[in-house]
């Protein structure tokens, strides 16, 4: 069973769609325990960074996450999932992350037009697993305002950590992968037919991991 977390935002219905007809069962809820359970978690959505925080404290969804991420079982970060996963956030003042992956989540600079919205290509190189058959430089639809900056340092998560980067004044980290624990800022469930090729390399690291 494959957790999708939902704290009140987020496409969430499409990720678990795709995830079911790739075979693999999934459920969008907002029980804990649920997320305890779960052979895999995906942390999807939108909004801001300190309101999902205090959305999943709130929710009691705030600790299951975090032992979701101790590398024992898949995760998926999607768009604010992905930049929950850095130590900080410049969002509306510094808001405090999951720490997983060392580094901050920026503003694009004032000289480019924000939200960064609509399709751009991510280069991967082929050196992440969930982006097996997908073109390098295919393009993934984006949402976002602020991007993460990974630092050099000791990472949380398990394996090295891996990136996918895109250009938009600015080259961020569009995804990354470390062991089990994935992440995108672009919006997958949104990207057609690369976006659900991404999404089944996910579920066939569930079964894997199974």
């Amino acid at each position: 069973m494959v957790a999708v977390v939902d704290y009140g935002r987020g496409n969430l219905g499409s990720v678990e769609r795709i995830l079911r007809d790739a075979g693999v069962a999934a459920v969008v809820t907002q029980d804990p325990l649920a997320v305890e359970e779960a052979d895999a978690v995906v942390l999807p959505g939108d909004g801001a960074f300190r309101d999902t925080m205090a959305n999943l404290e709130q929710l009691g969804l705030l600790d299951p996450v975090r032992r979701a991420l101790d590398g024992r079982r898949p995760f998926l970060g999607i768009c604010i999932g992905y930049q929950l996963l850095f130590s900080s956030s410049e969002e509306f003042g510094e808001g405090r992350g999951l720490d997983v992956i060392p580094g901050v989540v920026r503003r694009f600079p004032p000289t480019l037009d924000v939200p960064h919205m609509g399709w751009n290509r991510v280069w991967h190189g082929g050196a992440l697993r969930l982006f097996a058959g997908v073109e390098d430089g295919a393009r993934f639809y984006f949402v976002h305002s602020y991007f993460p900056e990974a630092q050099v340092g000791d990472c949380a998560a398990p394996g090295r950590l891996r990136q996918a980067w895109c250009d938009y004044g600015v080259r961020f980290a569009a995804a990354i992968e470390a062991g089990p624990i994935c992440a995108t800022q672009f919006h997958p469930e949104k990207s057609q037919k690369a976006g659900i090729r991404l999404l089944e390399n996910f579920a066939a690291l569930v079964k894997e991991w199974r």
